[in-house]
């Protein structure tokens, strides 16, 4: 099939974590990395990217969609983002390109038949942990088991998020939904409340939406830390991730962060 370009879609980038924990998205500590700036993170640029397989698919895409999405360059706040796709073969080709650079790619898919859900029980439910050590080889070891306590998706809180992330597709308001960019944050939760830690680097996720979850439910999770190695001088993790809505599995998720750049290390 000769690949068929879909509609340019542009929106301007917000950073949405200017003050949180993550110094990585302030401007001070970003620059002393080398960036111009913060970085926007990366679950907002992969809400924009998500334009496109809704738009092409609709409700069918969050309800049993695939995505995979990889960070090369930041994304900084009030700079144009532009996101482009390509169909072919079945699948959307993105990438997100800003400032004259390809900052990010990634790709989207429907299956003709619904995905196969994961067995509950395979994903053991473990309390989110209420003293967080610090993230490093030990408390991210190979086969710990990391959970994500139910917090709630309100109204208001969906509403602010869309608004954050300049989102032009009615649908999410219409029917009540939770943005897909909303289930991967969740991913980063599964990190950021079970270990401590310093400026850290969303690198990359491969979803599989399971059911599209609803303004209203609250999200949860359960991950199994499946790599833990050293790459470049920087420490990554890989995290195996059940994202649940009123306990119920809505997306299976394969999460890459950098949890110690070089940076850091070297300091």
């Amino acid at each position: 099939m000769t690949a068929a370009a879909l509609a340019p879609y542009r929106v301007s980038a917000y950073n949405t974590a200017h003050d949180s924990e993550n110094k990585i998205h302030d401007d001070a500590t970003a620059r002393r990395f080398g960036f111009g700036g913060g970085l926007v993170p990366g679950v907002d640029v992969y809400g924009y990217m998500t334009q496109m397989p809704v738009a092409r698919w609709g409700r069918a895409w969050l309800e049993g969609g695939a995505a995979e999405c990889r960070f090369f360059k930041p994304v900084y706040d009030g700079e144009i983002a532009t996101v482009t796709a390509a169909e072919g073969g079945g699948e959307l080709e993105i990438v997100v390109e800003s400032r004259g650079e390809r900052c990010a790619t990634g790709r989207a898919a429907l299956p003709p038949a619904p995905p196969a859900t994961p067995a509950l029980d395979i994903f053991h439910k473990v309390a989110q942990r209420a003293e967080r050590p610090p993230a490093d080889e030990a408390s991210l070891a190979v086969g710990t088991w990391l959970g994500l306590d139910p917090y709630p998706i309100t109204a208001e809180l969906a509403a602010a998020h869309r608004a954050n992330l300049r989102e032009s597709l009615p649908l999410y308001a219409a029917e009540g939904l939770i943005h897909p960019a909303l289930v991967l944050r969740a991913c980063n939760f599964v990190l950021n409340r079970n270990v401590s830690l310093g400026p850290w680097i969303h690198v990359s996720s491969r979803i599989q939406h399971l059911a599209a979850g609803q303004i209203g439910m609250s999200l949860s999770a359960r991950g199994r830390v499946t790599a833990n190695y050293d790459h470049k001088g920087h420490r990554f993790v890989d995290v195996d991730i059940l994202v649940l809505a009123n306990e119920k599995p809505i997306a299976h998720v394969a999460h890459l962060a950098i949890y110690q750049p070089r940076q850091v290390i070297s300091t």
